[in-house]
């Protein structure tokens, strides 16, 4: 398998579980049938929780396009060492904001962000030169 397509594969793994941990805790926090149900008046979820699933939501927007970018890459054929770095950084920036986000951290998950914008633009460039 082509390194762009596995850390695409990781990615999108990584994107698929994070909703485990802000679910586990609104079990926790709210019981089993607020949470199955539709209570609009709950009670809040832990703060980490809420800044996990705000993660999430931007971990999902953003595998949208370098999902798109590394399909298309693949499709045209087009696979060299600068994409296969981009999807290594991509993943491990995503990584890192779900991480540092949930966490509280501000301006690694700043830092995380970027890099993953900064992943997706390598391979945006790579297939417009090609």
């Amino acid at each position: 398998m082509k390194p762009e397509l596995l850390y695409l594969c990781y990615a999108t793994a990584l994107t698929g579980i994070l909703w485990l941990p802000y679910t586990l805790d609104r079990l926790l926090t709210r019981g089993l049938v607020s949470t199955v149900g539709y209570d609009e008046e709950a009670k809040p979820q832990s703060k980490w929780a809420q800044r996990l699933m705000k993660a999430h939501n931007n971990a999902v927007e953003n595998l949208v396009v370098f999902a798109t970018l590394i399909l298309l890459a693949n499709a045209m054929g087009v696979s060299n060492p600068m994409i296969a770095t981009a999807s290594m950084l991509y993943f491990w920036a995503r990584l890192v904001h779900a991480v540092t986000y949930t966490l509280g951290i501000p301006w690694i998950r700043t830092l995380g962000f970027l890099s993953g914008f900064v992943a997706q633009a390598m391979v945006a460039v790579q297939l417009l030169l090609h």
